[in-house]
């Protein structure tokens, strides 16, 4: 099995711990946060890691190499000219992701112990195209679910009332918020360079926009679990005090 890790961004609210490395070296209970990141993947079968680099590409290049793994093999997606955001870096690392599997794609932001096996496998017996791992938090963005299809209908902003696609209601549906985790079918890669007018675009406007026709679910853990979003100070302090 394979998978992505977004490494490649600037980590502008971890300043200034990100002046002189790339987020994806900020340690956590004294490890680097891709190395979290990369054993939880091989934990769930993964054996290879395509890694997208930009801010400090090549102390990423230099850690990995240094790491001597040999349970899991690791390519590196170049995007030193022009950070892609997420939807051009899973479009740009295509050569290495397609395929007739599914893949992960973690960001290397997020610390979490959630079984990714299981979410896979979940992926998989619902004949999705994408699944996201979403969690019942506080967040003025918020991706709104068929309650009983967990199937992903749109996207609203509770903060200034917008819903996407235009014209849906989001009273009754379940609201989510996404956990930086995905796992997706490489049928989704047709529609995805049809959509990319330029190279750098987000995924998650591409999902939204395309939630008709692509089955996207979302995926709640019924066990308990750890999770954390360590793209602040704040945050990162948290996800420490924890670990």
């Amino acid at each position: 099995m394979k998978a992505m890790i977004f490494a490649a961004g600037l980590g502008t609210r971890l300043r200034p711990l990100t002046d002189f490395k790339p987020k994806a070296l900020v340690e956590v209970g004294g490890r680097p946060m891709i190395d979290h990141v990369v054993d939880r993947l091989v934990e769930a079968g993964v054996d290879t890691i395509v890694v997208n680099v930009h801010h400090h590409g090549q102390m990423i290049v230099d850690h990995l190499n240094a790491t001597g793994r040999s349970d899991v093999n690791f390519i590196i997606s170049d995007e030193t000219d022009m950070l892609l955001d997420t939807g051009g870096g899973i479009l740009k690392a295509r050569q290495f992701l397609d395929g007739d599997q599914p893949f992960i794609v973690h960001n290397a932001d997020i610390l979490t112990d959630v079984n990714l096996h299981r979410m896979v496998e979940a992926h998989i017996s619902s004949i999705a195209d994408v699944t996201l791992l979403t969690k019942e938090r506080k967040s003025s963005r918020q991706l709104l679910f068929d309650p009983g299809t967990e199937r992903m209908l749109g996207w609203t902003n509770l903060t200034t009332g917008e819903v996407k696609p235009a014209g849906i209601e989001p009273a009754g549906m379940k609201m989510r918020a996404f956990g930086g985790i995905h796992v997706i079918s490489p049928s989704v890669f047709g529609m995805l360079e049809q959509y990319s007018a330029e190279p750098r675009f987000s995924i998650m406007p591409f999902y939204i926009d395309n939630c008709k026709e692509l089955v996207i679910k979302g995926y709640e853990p019924t066990e308990k679990y750890m999770w954390h979003d360590i793209g602040s100070i704040d945050k990162l302090n948290a996800a420490e005090e924890e670990m």
